[in-house]
């Protein structure tokens, strides 16, 4: 089923809808006059995406901010202690998945019935569809199950890489220019303007130096540490035996930092990754963001285009800047993510690059 949910096809139909809903975040942040907390936003937008483009939920705006409150709340708690006892973090959980569930329940009750002017096939389509194709009609529960795991995976990884990547390209003005310079020659930008028609899934996978720059966000921040493995058979590592049914955990960050392909392990370099160094491709096992083997992250690619899709937006039509004096630590739990969320201003850039100013803005400048 989930082959079938993050397809090529899949995609395809996905990207327009990722597209606007990109968009019209980057509109509201551009048209805040104050600086946002990006790590807090993105949640938000990866929410967003899950529930209006993976789901095709049709939630009014204020039902689907006070999901996103809830489901956060959720999130927060779901690795509590199992106290139960009122106001414990245990408690707070529970209490937001039921009301989570009932949420999930009247969307998926309103979705079942609404079929009208769909055009394409979301993964929940495409969950329930395979289960009618073998024989089995899905619960509710089950639909609410498939759900919540669809926003659960969707949602904290990709808001802490989104995180990730509009910091580095702060850090680094040179590579945001260079991401432009792609854009250009492709003729995906045009005198500041995203060319109409011009991001398909083909066109966006052909942009060498995008795939460069988001592999090296992946590489330097990982959003989760590592992952857990059950071994099949007994097998011996550095003169040690692991046998067979034991748990073992691999740590992706550490193999990051120490595998001997990467050179100077602390650089943000994309580069790494082009053609003349190709710093990945030496070992199956150096480079591993999303896991690897048979147990590979299966989000992967919607991971990846979705950072893809967000990265062009902010390189074609947005200026952004730090709003603090020096950059903010980085902290690793639950996810990878600046300790104060990353405060940043977004300003909206009209089609040839050149800032709008906001109403307020504007009648201070006929002020003067």
């Amino acid at each position: 089923v989930f082959s079938k949910i993050f397809s090529h096809e899949a995609l395809e139909s996905y990207l327009p809808k990722i597209q606007v809903v990109i968009k019209d975040t980057l509109r509201a942040w551009s048209s805040n006059p104050e600086s946002i907390n990006v790590y807090h936003e993105t949640q938000k937008l990866t929410f967003r995406m899950a529930i209006r483009v993976l789901l095709g939920f049709r939630i009014p705006d204020e039902e689907l901010n006070h999901l996103f409150d809830v489901y956060q709340q959720f999130v927060e708690n779901v690795f509590s202690l199992p106290v139960d006892l009122p106001f414990s973090g245990y408690r707070r959980g529970i209490r937001a998945r039921e009301t989570l569930q009932k949420g999930l329940e009247k969307a998926i009750q309103e979705k079942l019935q609404n079929t009208q002017g769909k055009d394409y096939a979301d993964a929940l389509d495409i969950l329930i569809e395979s289960g009618k194709e073998h024989g089995k009609e899905l619960t509710m529960q089950e639909l609410k199950d498939g759900t919540l795991e669809l926003i659960f995976a969707a949602y904290a990884t990709t808001a802490s890489a989104s995180t990730s990547l509009i910091m580095q390209l702060l850090k680094h003005p040179r590579v945001l220019e260079k991401l432009r310079e792609e854009l250009r020659s492709k003729g995906i930008l045009h005198n500041g303007c995203i060319c109409e028609g011009s991001l398909r899934l083909d066109n966006i996978n052909s942009l060498y130096y995008l795939d460069c720059v988001i592999k090296e966000v992946l590489r330097l921040f990982t959003p989760i540490s590592g992952g857990y493995r059950t071994v099949l058979q007994t097998f011996e590592l550095d003169g040690f035996q692991i046998p067979k049914g034991w748990s073992v955990m691999y740590s992706i960050r550490d193999t990051h930092d120490t595998a001997p392909v990467f050179k100077d392990v602390d650089v943000f370099d994309p580069d790494r990754f082009g053609q003349g160094r190709s710093e990945d491709k030496d070992g199956r096992f150096h480079y591993l963001p999303f896991g690897g083997g048979v147990r590979t992250c299966l989000g992967k690619h919607l991971a990846k285009l979705f950072l893809k899709a967000l990265a062009i937006e902010l390189a074609s039509t947005s200026r952004f800047e730090l709003a603090t004096r020096t950059f903010p630590k980085i902290t690793l739990v639950p996810v990878v993510h600046p300790v104060d969320g990353l405060k940043v201003k977004f300003f909206g850039l009209d089609s040839n690059q050149n800032e709008i100013l906001t109403g307020t803005d504007a009648m201070l400048g006929a002020t003067v």
